[in-house]
C-alpha cells in the first residue's frame, strides 16, 4: 500500500514537472507542432519566385535560416499584393507573412511586427534622357519663374508710381492722372531693362535719386534673374527635371496603390497616379506617362537595374524612412522566438554578406 502511494505520488509530481514545463516553453515562444503557412508577395531582390515555383531572396533566406534554426514546418503562400498579406495575417488566414512589408502605424493596428530586419528609404525613378525644349519648357512654365517674373514687375510698377509722384507736376511727359501714371509705369520697365532709359528721364531731384537707383537695383536683380535661369536649365540637362522630394509637387508622379509609399505621399498632400505594381508604374514612365515613379528604393534600383536600365534611373537622394519585419497575427506566440531570432540573423556575419552580394552594400542604411 505504501509502495503504490509512493507509485501515484511520483506519478503526479512528474505531470506537474510536466505540465510547468509546457507552460515555460509556451511562456518562450516555442509555436505548437504543426505546419506553418507563411504568406509572401514577389518583391525582388527580398522574395522572388524562379521558374521551378520555388522561392528565394533576402527576405525568404532569413525566414529559412530562422525556420531552420526553431525547427519550424512551414508551406510558402503568394499573394498578389502587400495589402492582400496583411489582411490574411489580420485574420489568422496566414501564420506569417515574408516580403518587403513595411511597419507603419495603420498596420501595426491589425497585426504584429516582429524586430525589423531591414532599413531603408522612398527612392525615385525617372527618365534616362529628356529633351532640352522640354527641359526649357519646365523651367519657363514653373511656378518659381512666375514667382519671379512677377516679383520684378511688382517693383517696376512700384518705382514707376514713385515717379509718377515726384514728376506729375513738373514734367509733362509725366503729367496727368492715369495717362502720366501709365508713361511712368512703362518708363520703369524700360529702365529695368536698361534700354532707351534716357529718353523722357525724370527731371526733378527726387526723381532722378529714384530712377538711379532703380537702375543700379534692376541690372542687380536682372543678372540674379538671369543666373537662377541658366542654373535651373543646366540641373535639369545635368540632372533630370527630378533630383529631391521637393521636386515631385512640379511633375507627374506615380506611386502603387495601398502601399507604404502611396500612404507616404497622401499625408504629404502630394497627388500621385496609382499603379497596380512596380513593373507598370516604370513602363508608365519609361514611355513618359508620368515624369517620377516613387517606390522604396532597393525595390526600386533592382528592378530599374534587371528591366529598365536602358530607359530609367534612379535618382541618387532618398527620402522618408522605410522599416521591413516579419508580419504576425495580433498575440502569435512565434513573437518572442522570431525577435530574437531576427536580431540573431541581421548581426551575424552571413547577413552582411548577403547585403553586399546582393544589393551592393555591407550594412542596411
Amino acid at each position: 500500500m505504501i509502495l503504490l502511494f509512493r507509485s501515484v505520488r511520483i506519478y503526479l509530481l512528474s505531470l506537474a514537472v510536466l505540465a510547468f514545463g509546457c507552460s515555460a516553453v509556451r511562456a518562450q515562444g516555442t509555436v505548437p507542432d504543426k505546419e506553418l503557412v507563411v504568406a509572401t508577395k514577389e518583391a525582388p531582390p527580398f522574395a522572388m519566385k524562379q521558374q521551378d515555383g520555388s522561392w528565394g531572396g533576402i527576405s525568404i533566406d532569413l525566414w529559412k535560416r530562422i525556420a531552420d534554426g526553431a525547427h519550424l514546418r512551414f508551406r510558402l503562400v503568394e499573394t498578389q499584393s502587400v495589402q492582400d498579406l496583411i489582411d490574411g495575417v489580420a485574420k489568422g488566414t496566414f501564420d506569417a507573412g515574408v516580403a518587403a512589408v513595411t511597419v507603419t502605424a495603420a498596420r501595426a493596428r491589425g497585426v504584429d511586427f516582429t524586430q525589423p530586419f531591414y532599413n531603408t528609404g522612398l527612392g525615385i525613378a525617372v527618365p534616362v534622357n529628356e529633351s532640352p525644349w522640354v527641359s526649357i519648357g519646365r523651367a519657363l512654365l514653373s511656378f518659381g519663374f512666375f514667382q519671379a517674373v512677377g516679383l520684378l514687375l511688382g517693383f517696376a510698377l512700384a518705382v514707376g508710381f514713385l515717379i509718377w509722384l515726384f514728376e506729375r507736376r513738373k514734367t509733362e511727359h509725366f503729367s496727368g492722372g492715369a495717362k502720366g501714371l501709365g508713361s511712368s509705369f512703362w518708363w520703369s520697365t524700360i529702365a529695368m531693362t536698361q534700354a532707351g532709359a534716357a529718353a523722357n528721364a525724370p527731371a526733378t531731384l527726387p526723381g532722378r535719386i529714384v530712377a538711379t537707383g532703380w537702375m543700379i537695383a534692376s541690372v542687380i536683380a536682372i543678372a540674379v534673374f538671369t543666373a537662377g535661369i541658366t542654373s535651373t536649365l543646366t540641373r535639369r540637362e545635368l540632372q533630370g527635371a527630378v533630383h529631391g522630394f521637393n521636386d515631385l509637387r512640379s511633375v507627374r508622379v506615380g506611386a502603387v496603390t495601398n502601399s507604404a509609399t502611396a500612404d507616404y505621399l497622401t499625408r504629404q498632400q502630394l497627388s500621385f497616379r496609382a499603379f497596380p505594381d512596380t513593373q507598370s508604374g516604370l513602363s508608365a514612365t519609361s514611355r513618359g506617362e508620368i515624369d517620377a515613379f516613387v517606390h522604396d528604393k532597393p525595390l526600386l534600383t533592382w528592378v530599374v537595374r534587371n528591366d529598365f536600365s536602358t530607359s530609367i534611373r534612379v535618382v541618387d537622394t532618398s527620402f522618408s524612412s522605410e522599416r521591413y519585419a516579419i508580419v504576425l497575427p495580433k498575440g502569435s506566440a512565434l513573437r518572442p522566438m522570431l525577435d530574437l531570432a531576427t536580431l540573431d540573423q541581421i548581426e551575424s556575419d552571413w547577413w552582411q554578406r548577403t547585403l553586399f552580394q546582393t544589393l551592393g552594400n555591407a550594412r542596411s542604411p
